[in-house]
């Protein structure tokens, strides 16, 4: 049942509110700590870096595009349950999040239900397995820094970001930004601020270009 319930975003209760179990929150809450517990835990027994590197590592493990992408590999979306609306929604970071807190929701529940040796068993199979590709691929640079150390090595020249759409009022603006290395595009990406948005276009740009 606790399983069940990791699957339960709060918007499907209002639709079925005599639903047998609560929504994913709590479960969520206890599982985010949890998880943080074990990644510390195996980073400080295992490497000698810094506090200020084993953090950033942390942070690449346990953010939540990585751990939707650990929920897409447990093919966890199929098994939620979400509102009508939540469903039709196809904003990916929305999408994301909901993907995200399911799978810590998911630790917590195995760790409540078995015990912390089997929730530490789950995050070693399923999320610390990145953790080499990550330091690899110095996946825990933010995309920005990443691709621009990547131009520079390979092409010795600097990114540049511009703004190519603009749209919605004030309060909601979304914008279009590309990612240029001399005159040629290498990713674009949308947000709601031009911050997220040039984020995203070297998130896009590393991901073509396999740097």
């Amino acid at each position: 049942q606790l399983l069940e319930q990791a699957m339960v975003h709060r918007s499907y209760l209002n639709e079925h509110p005599s639903f047998p179990t609560g929504h994913n929150e709590r479960l969520e809450f206890l599982g985010d700590a949890v998880l943080e517990l074990v990644v510390t835990e195996h980073l400080y027994k295992h490497y000698e870096n810094p506090e200020g590197e084993l953090t950033n590592w942390r942070a690449s493990l346990v953010n939540s595009r990585q751990l939707s992408e650990v929920a897409n590999a447990l093919n966890i979306e199929p098994h939620l349950h979400l509102s009508r609306g939540e469903q039709q929604d196809q904003n990916s970071k929305a999408r994301q999040s909901i993907l995200a807190n399911a799978c810590e929701a998911i630790i917590g529940a195995i760790y409540l239900d078995q015990c912390m040796k089997k929730a530490k068993s789950f995050i070693d199979q399923h999320i610390l397995c990145y953790l080499s590709e990550i330091l690899e691929k110095k996946l825990y640079l933010d995309p920005k820094s990443r691709f621009q150390e990547a131009t520079q090595e390979r092409l010795s020249l600097t990114p540049t970001y511009r703004v190519l759409e603009e749209s919605g009022p004030d309060h909601n603006k979304h914008f279009k930004v590309g990612v240029f290395v001399g005159e040629e595009l290498y990713g674009t990406g949308i947000g709601s601020s031009k911050q997220e948005a040039q984020t995203n276009a070297s998130h896009d740009a590393l991901a073509k270009t396999n740097w």
